[in-house]
């Protein structure tokens, strides 16, 4: 078969056995999602708040503009409420997204493709425990997928620890002071082969956050257990291929009433009080939830043990990119 038809066939594996484990693992049921949103709702991801997304006016609305989606992530709590799911259960999609403004890089393109999820639960969740076994069971679910596709190719050896490692984005700092956050994710990937980074968004006691948080879908700014900041991470692994971190899953518990007014006074985004998803919120109408987004190529290099992100993903890549990774004998989709 043709290589790069062996890869095809080879992510489908991938995409389809994770799906299983994770729907399985957190209770979700599969749904539908959109494209694209109605701009001046709120309800588009702000990632760190600064990218800016693809607006087109529609001609039928009369010209009210309209947003390819960053990702889904304040879209899929107003579905929980408009779905009625129970506490306990949750949904999934396949979300699709335009990110202009991202940085090229052999791990980054603007197409993004990801698993996004959002689970209802109780107000007594809200907690650093659940946090952690909500991502225990995603990474059951990976380790069991890596282990599912040596099945199917045989030299595709299982490299993930059996455990996932949860430490502090403050105790991270202290471990390597002397390091960027980047550096710190990296030594400490290296180090345990599979970490969830808890609380990004942030202030640490260095006056800077470990990375940029937008301040209306995860909650970095509550204290949790152990008495830091933050219901949020990002579960890393060390990839051996780049021999660096490499985020698969960005997550958290999301904010309340409480953390949602806190933060937007935070980034200064207290005019956002006024939008639709916000006020639905603040007024108490959306379900408590976790959620997060899972990256299908990023999660399909990594298992693929691929060492561009366009071995797995279709975008738009330039002639001088894609004539440099073919002279090392790697062919972009």
């Amino acid at each position: 078969m043709n290589k790069v038809l062996q890869t095809e066939a080879a992510i489908t594996i991938v995409k389809d056995t994770f799906t299983r484990f994770l729907c399985n693992y957190l209770h979700l049921t599969k749904i539908s999602s959109p494209l694209m949103v109605l701009d001046g709702t709120g309800i588009n991801d702000d990632l760190n708040g600064v990218e800016r997304p693809v607006s087109f006016p529609v001609k039928f609305l009369n010209e009210q503009r309209a947003v390819i989606v960053h990702s889904l992530a304040k879209w899929k709590r107003v579905r929980l409420k408009e779905l009625e799911v129970e506490e306990g259960r949750g949904i999934l999609t396949d979300m699709r997204a335009l990110r202009p403004d991202e940085d090229y890089s052999h791990i980054h393109s603007i197409y993004v493709d990801q698993w996004d999820w959002e689970k209802h639960i109780t107000k007594a969740d809200r907690n650093l425990s659940y946090l952690k076994h909500t991502v225990t069971n995603i990474y059951k679910a990976i380790v069991e997928t890596e282990h599912a596709i040596q099945q199917f190719y045989p030299d595709n050896k299982p490299i993930l620890p059996e455990k996932i490692q949860f430490i502090h984005a403050e105790e991270l700092l202290q471990k390597y002071p002397t390091l960027t956050p980047k550096q710190r994710e990296n030594a400490i990937t290296k180090e345990y082969g599979a970490v969830f980074l808890i609380g990004i968004g942030h202030n640490l006691s260095n006056n800077e956050p470990h990375d940029l948080r937008a301040a209306d879908y995860d909650d970095w700014s509550t204290k949790n257990d152990d008495n830091y900041y933050g219901l949020n991470g990002d579960i890393l692994f060390w990839n051996p291929v780049l021999e660096s971190a490499f985020e698969i899953s960005s997550m958290g518990i999301r904010v309340d009433k409480q953390s949602l007014t806190h933060q937007l006074k935070e980034k200064n985004d207290e005019h956002k009080a006024s939008l639709s998803f916000h006020k639905m919120l603040l007024e108490g109408e959306l379900p408590e939830s976790v959620g997060g987004g899972i990256g299908q190529s990023r999660l399909s290099m990594f298992l693929l043990k691929k060492s561009h992100i366009g071995e797995v993903q279709v975008s738009i890549w330039s002639d001088k990119e894609r004539a440099y990774m073919k002279s090392k004998g790697v062919e972009l989709l």
